[in-house]
């Protein structure tokens, strides 16, 4: 990763950039975020396929970012999920560098239509064990999903560790934080953890990346992913809006539109 390292050493010391956000190496053969603040940190940078983690969960934490430029070194659904951001009016280009990795070439975006374009040429796809997994629960009954995911749901014990990963999850006091009223009964159980996990993805709701960090995060390995990419799809299929673009203003289940379709109310 020598190019990488190159350019985000230059960024930091031509002051371009106050903190370069990308992964460095972690003990397991695994990656780590890395912060890296001055040009020597930049040496500890890598780039490959271990690199998961959704570093755009760092983009709406002002106390992390400081004043200052930051770089962040994006993978693929880091793009998306920062095009979400934008969307969300979230994101401020001018205290934003892009930097992604094709071909061993380090590619920098300095506007968010410049790293839209750059996704043109990526087909978003669910993966191949996701895509079985959405198949099968299709094929089910009614009764027969509710006691599959009674059943996935029943061992959270909500360490909210699905919210903390997810970019999209940034507001700065979360549902579950509020009881008065009490919206989400903060004690584990398996009706108070259906509860939690579909007042999640209906705030998920045609804003899901498909990044999959919240199924990642998961210490249980509950694929609590599996709720937000199926709306992910549903929402594209029944109202034409697709999450990660710069495009969509608004969400699902805060727009309305008398144009939309009704033939979801039996």
């Amino acid at each position: 990763m020598d190019k990488l390292t190159e350019k985000a050493a230059a960024l930091l010391r031509e002051g371009a950039a106050t903190l370069v956000i990308g992964y460095g190496e972690d003990k397991g053969n695994k990656t780590r975020p890395l912060f890296c603040r001055i040009p020597e940190e930049a040496a500890r940078l890598v780039y490959d396929g271990r690199c998961i983690h959704n570093l755009a969960v760092y983009l709406t934490k002002p106390e992390l970012l400081g004043a200052g430029r930051t770089a962040v070194v994006a993978t693929i659904p880091v793009l998306r999920s920062i095009l979400q951001l934008a969307a969300e009016n979230q994101l401020s280009e001018d205290k934003l560098l892009v930097l992604t990795v094709a071909d061993g070439e380090v590619m920098q975006f300095d506007t968010f239509a410049a790293v839209e374009s750059y996704l043109t040429g990526f087909d978003f796809r669910l993966g191949e064990k996701e895509r079985e997994l959405i198949d099968r629960l299709e094929g089910m009954s009614r009764e027969e999903r509710w006691e599959f995911w009674k059943e996935q749901l029943e061992p959270c014990f909500k360490c909210y560790a699905c919210r903390a990963a997810c970019p999209l999850c940034y507001c700065t006091r979360c549902v579950v934080e509020i009881n008065c009223p009490q919206w989400v009964q903060p004690w584990a159980g398996t009706l108070p953890n259906i509860e939690w996990h579909i007042n999640r993805a209906m705030h998920m709701a045609g804003r899901c990346t498909g990044c999959g960090a919240c199924g990642e995060a998961c210490p249980l390995g509950i694929p609590i992913h599996l709720l937000t990419q199926k709306l992910l799809e549903d929402v594209d299929a029944e109202f034409g809006a697709k999450s990660g673009t710069l495009g969509q203003k608004g969400n699902a289940l805060s727009t309305f539109d008398p144009s939309d379709k009704e033939n979801f109310i039996r």
